[in-house]
């Protein structure tokens, strides 16, 4: 199973500008890996927005 490049570059564009990690650091990450900072991170902001 491949995975979209588009998909690839959003993900690794949201843990960049909410982590501020570098391109490498994200993309040596497991894919599983990777969506669990995504989901965490849109859990975060779900909860500050409520705020």
């Amino acid at each position: 199973m491949t995975y979209a490049a588009d998909q690839l570059r959003d993900e690794v564009a949201y843990v960049a500008y909410h982590f501020h990690w570098a391109l490498d650091q994200i993309l040596d990450l497991e894919h599983g890996d990777r969506r669990a900072f995504v989901t965490g991170i849109a859990g975060l902001n779900a909860r500050a927005a409520e705020e």
